[in-house]
């Protein structure tokens, strides 16, 4: 063996084990790498929007927890100053409804609690509806607190809302709205009637009104005194035959659906029947809207108090049209169907 081959095979092993070394640290390198793109948290664009949110208010409150960060708010109004109530925390809630399900009388119930504002039927306008954008920019005004109704309260507020006729394009764009109650943290508190005949007594009756004007004159679709709901209880409407078990099978198709919905929200289901007839009803609203327990009032006067069968004109029709049906039950006289 010559000098020259005894230095090559000396210098060999130590380029071999070279070339090795960078070879097993490029793959451990890449297998790091892989496993960190695996490990990356995911951070939920809520979160990050709600301690933002806490960061922000003047007061340095803290939430109680994750929960309490999404659906506690401290709205900043444009048209003015909220000063000694900026503190004050404020949760946004929305009543899903249908037309003369006792919308109209709940609303009055959680204004007369003085920490409770819900602003009435927005979206009666058509205009507000017309499309998403309208709609979102409508509710931007009112959970920013500067929609003026007469219901509106600029003091220390402490749950704002309003009510929404699943008719009034809610149903259109539910999938945006949702996303839109659940990334502003809106609770949604649904308010049905159980008995749908009786709803849809009171709606004919309702219609007939707006032409006939009983009143002096003047349409009210809820009154104050029993001697306007007496009157106003006198009209008994014909109701087709033909149509009614279609009526009240899409009232509950619409019932179900909005149910279905909105059923990623955090949300609470009511019943006209129940708030009637239990008063620990009002009690768990108060609580799911985070106000003080207090005793709700209204000054309406409920118009249609009487057996449906005194309450329409065709009962005898309607009687064998229901009869035997699933809707049988709506037959009974109670308000309070359990």
């Amino acid at each position: 063996m010559t000098v020259m081959s005894f230095k090559a095979s000396k210098r060999s092993p130590f380029l071999f084990r070279g070339v090795l070394l960078s070879f097993v640290t490029a793959i451990g390198a890449y297998i790091c790498y892989v496993c960190l793109k695996q490990l990356t948290v995911q951070i939920n664009p809520k979160k990050i929007d709600t301690t933002l949110r806490y960061l922000k208010t003047p007061c340095g409150i803290l939430p109680r927890s994750p929960t309490d960060a999404l659906y506690v708010h401290f709205p900043q109004p444009k048209t003015y100053r909220r000063e000694e109530c900026a503190c004050t925390p404020v949760r946004f809630f929305v009543i899903l409804s249908m037309q003369r399900s006792g919308s109209g009388w709940f609303e009055t119930l959680l204004n007369s609690h003085p920490n409770i504002s819900s602003n009435g039927e927005i979206f009666s306008v058509k205009e507000r509806r017309a499309n998403i954008s309208a709609i979102l920019n409508t509710l931007d005004t009112v959970y920013s607190l500067d929609w003026l109704s007469s219901a509106a309260k600029n003091d220390c507020v402490a749950a704002v809302g309003f009510k929404w006729m699943l008719n009034q394009a809610v149903m259109d764009y539910h999938n945006e709205i949702a996303n839109y109650f659940n990334w502003k943290g809106i609770s949604v508190i649904f308010l049905f009637r159980r008995n749908l005949l009786r709803r849809l007594i009171s709606l004919l009756a309702n219609a007939y009104d707006r032409h006939a004007k009983l009143l002096n004159g003047t349409h009210k679709s809820h009154v104050h005194s029993k001697e306007e709901a007496e009157l106003l209880a006198q009209f008994k409407p014909i109701i087709n035959i033909s149509t009614l078990i279609p009526n009240l099978s899409h009232a509950e198709r619409m019932m179900a659906d909005s149910l279905l919905y909105f059923n990623t929200t955090r949300n609470l289901i009511l019943y006209y029947e129940d708030i009637l007839s239990n008063e620990q009803t009002l009690s768990n609203v108060q609580e799911f809207l985070g106000v003080s327990v207090r005793q709700l009032k209204s000054r309406q006067v409920k118009i249609h108090t009487r057996p449906p069968l005194e309450q329409v004109n065709n009962w005898q029709d309607v009687y064998k049209t229901l009869n035997g049906t699933p809707y049988e039950h709506f037959l009974q006289h109670s308000d309070y169907l359990t």
